[in-house]
C-alpha cells in the first residue's frame, strides 16, 4: 500500500497495481502525439491521456516549416503529412502596398525545402493514429485532474483522471510525467512562474477556391494595418488569418465583421476579394489569443512542460510546430535508455532536461526573437517602425543572401540566432538608407533626426540577446569587452557572424557594414 499527496495535501491509499508506466503524457495533441510514438519505440511504456480524442478544429497550427518536416522524418512519422490533402509550400510571397516580392525557401545539396499546409485537425488525428499503433503506448481519453506527488521529495508519482463517460478517478502512476496539454495549460501555472502574454488576435476564416498571386506559398500582406497572413491549406480551402492588436471588436454587435469589411477587404489583392467577401456572409468568424511565453527550465523532479503549455510565439512566422517536434526529437535522444536506463533515476532526468532546455536554444531562440522582431515591424504603428518595415521589403527585393539568410532561419534549417541579428541591423541600416534616398537635399536636415530615431528604434531588440546569452552555458565562451562593445559587438566583434555571410551582404547593399564598437 501507498500513501499518495496530491498538491493540496489530500491524501489516501491506493494499491499500484497494473496502472503502472514509466511515461504519463497529458495532451495527445502535435507534441503529446509525436512524444507518445518517439518514446514508445525506445521501449518506455507510456500512457497517453486526452480529453478529447475527436478531431480537432483550430485557425491555427496549420503550416509546417521545412525545419519541421525534417524533425518529423527523424521520428519515423513522415507518413501522417500524407492522406490530409496537404499543400507543398515552396516559400512565402510578401505584399506590401500592392507590390510584392517572393521568398523562396533555400535548397539543400541542390534540392528545394519544401514545408507543408494542411487542415490542423487532420493532422493531428494522423498523429493520434501513429501513436494508437505505436508499440508500448496506451491512449486514454480521460480528464487529467491533478498530479499527485511524494509529500517530502515534492517529486511527482502520477496522475489523477477521470475517465470520458465516467465519474470515478483513476490513479495512474509513472516516475515521469510529460505536460502537453497546449496553450490553455491545466497545469501551467503548477510548475512555470512565468504566464502567457496576450499580445493580438487572429481572426480566422477559410477562403473557398481563393486565386492566390502565388500558389504553393505563404502570403503575408502589408499595409496600413497590421498583418494578413493567407495560405493554402486543401485543394479547395485557403487560410486567412487577420491580426488585430489590443482589444478584439464585439462579434456578436457585428463591430469585427465591420472592420474586416472596412478596413482589411480594401488592403487585400484583386484576385483575393471575391472570396473573402463570400466567407465574411457565409462563415462564423473565428478568433485565437495570440501569446508570449518565454521558455522555462521546470527542475520539479519528474515533470517534463512542453509545447505551448511552456513556451509560446506570435505565430506570425509559423514555426511553432517546427520547434515542437524539434524538441521531441531532443528529448527522445536526451532520454534515450543507453542515456537514461530508467526514468526512476529523477535526479539524471532533470540533468538532461537542464541540456534539453539548452540545446534547444539553437532553434527555439531564433523562432521565437523572429516572430517577435517581425511581429514589431509588420505591425508598424508609428513612424520609425514604419520605416523599418519599408527597409525590410525594400531589403528583400534585393535578392540572394538578404533573401537567403532571414529565410533559412524563418524555415528552421539555419539555426545560428546571431545570423538573425546581422540581418536584422543590416535591414536597419539599409532604412536609414533608404530615408534620405527617397528624400530631397533640402530635407536631409530633418532625416538626420528621424534616422536617429529610427537607428534607436532598432537597437531596442538588445533585450531579445539576453536569450542567446544561454549559449556561454554550451561552452561559447563569450569575450569579456562584449559589456563595452553593446549590441553590435556581440553582432560582429568577436567572429561570432559568419564571415562570408557579412561579405555576402555587403556586396549585396554595394557598400560596407560597419558598426561602431
Amino acid at each position: 500500500m501507498t500513501l499518495l499527496y496530491n498538491r493540496n495535501g489530500e491524501s489516501r491509499m491506493v494499491t499500484r497495481t497494473e496502472r503502472e508506466h514509466d511515461v504519463i503524457i497529458v495532451g495527445a495533441g502535435i507534441l503529446g502525439s509525436a512524444a507518445a510514438v518517439a518514446l514508445g519505440k525506445q521501449g518506455r511504456k507510456v500512457l497517453l491521456i486526452e480529453r478529447d480524442m475527436s478531431e480537432p478544429d483550430r485557425i491555427v497550427g496549420e503550416l509546417l516549416q521545412p525545419g519541421g518536416v525534417k524533425a518529423l522524418h527523424q521520428l519515423g512519422l513522415a507518413d501522417c503529412l500524407e492522406g490530409i490533402d496537404a499543400i507543398p509550400v515552396h516559400g512565402y510571397h510578401c505584399i506590401y502596398h500592392n507590390e510584392g516580392v517572393a521568398i523562396p525557401y533555400t535548397s539543400t545539396e541542390g534540392v528545394p525545402e519544401r514545408g507543408k499546409s494542411f487542415h490542423h485537425g487532420r493532422f493531428v488525428m494522423k498523429l493520434r493514429e501513429a501513436a494508437l499503433k505505436a508499440p508500448n503506448v496506451s491512449v486514454l481519453e480521460a480528464t487529467a485532474n491533478n498530479i499527485f506527488t511524494n509529500s517530502v521529495t515534492g517529486a511527482a508519482l502520477g496522475i489523477t483522471c477521470t475517465v470520458k463517460s465516467t465519474t470515478t478517478p483513476q490513479h495512474h502512476f509513472a516516475p515521469l510525467t510529460l505536460i502537453a496539454d497546449g496553450c490553455f495549460s491545466k497545469f501551467r501555472s503548477k510548475y512555470i512562474p512565468k504566464q502567457p502574454a496576450v499580445r493580438s488576435h487572429f481572426v480566422g476564416l477559410v477562403l473557398k477556391d481563393a486565386d492566390l498571386p502565388a500558389p504553393n506559398h505563404g502570403h503575408v500582406i502589408l499595409g496600413n494595418n497590421p498583418p494578413v497572413l493567407v495560405y493554402q491549406i486543401g485543394t479547395h480551402d485557403t487560410r486567412i488569418l487577420v491580426d488585430v492588436p489590443g482589444k478584439l471588436p464585439s462579434v456578436g454587435s457585428g463591430a469585427l465583421k465591420k472592420y474586416l469589411e472596412d478596413t482589411v477587404l480594401p488592403e487585400l489583392p484583386e484576385s483575393i476579394k471575391p472570396s473573402f467577401k463570400d466567407a465574411l456572409e457565409t462563415q462564423r468568424l473565428r478568433t485565437m489569443p495570440n501569446s508570449f511565453l518565454p521558455p522555462s527550465v521546470n527542475k520539479t523532479p519528474g515533470i517534463i512542460v512542453l509545447g505551448d503549455a511552456m513556451n509560446m510565439r506570435h505565430p506570425l512566422t509559423g514555426g511553432g510546430m517546427t520547434v515542437a517536434f524539434t524538441d521531441v526529437v531532443l528529448l527522445r535522444d536526451l532520454l534515450s535508455p543507453s542515456l537514461v536506463p530508467t526514468l526512476s533515476n529523477r535526479d539524471l532526468v532533470v540533468r538532461q532536461m537542464e541540456k534539453f532546455h539548452w540545446q534547444r536554444k539553437h532553434l527555439s531562440s531564433v523562432v521565437n526573437i523572429l516572430a517577435m522582431a517581425l511581429y514589431a515591424l509588420f505591425a508598424a504603428n508609428d513612424n520609425r517602425l514604419r520605416a523599418l518595415q519599408n527597409g525590410c521589403f525594400r531589403y528583400f527585393q534585393l535578392g540572394g543572401p538578404c533573401v537567403e539568410g532571414p529565410v533559412s532561419l524563418l524555415s528552421g534549417i539555419r539555426r545560428q540566432p546571431l545570423v538573425l541579428f546581422m540581418h536584422f541591423f543590416a535591414v536597419a541600416i539599409y532604412a536609414i538608407y533608404l530615408i534620405f534616398a527617397e528624400s530631397s537635399l533640402v530635407m536631409w536636415p530633418v532625416m538626420v533626426v528621424h534616422s536617429g530615431a529610427v537607428f534607436v528604434k532598432a537597437c531596442q531588440v538588445r533585450r531579445l540577446l539576453m536569450e542567446v546569452r544561454g549559449r556561454q552555458r554550451m561552452g561559447i565562451v563569450i569575450d569579456k569587452k562584449e559589456s563595452m562593445c553593446g549590441d553590435f559587438g556581440v553582432l560582429l566583434g568577436f567572429g561570432w557572424i559568419p564571415q562570408e555571410e557579412h561579405e555576402r551582404i555587403c556586396s549585396i547593399l554595394d557598400q560596407p557594414i560597419t558598426f561602431p564598437a
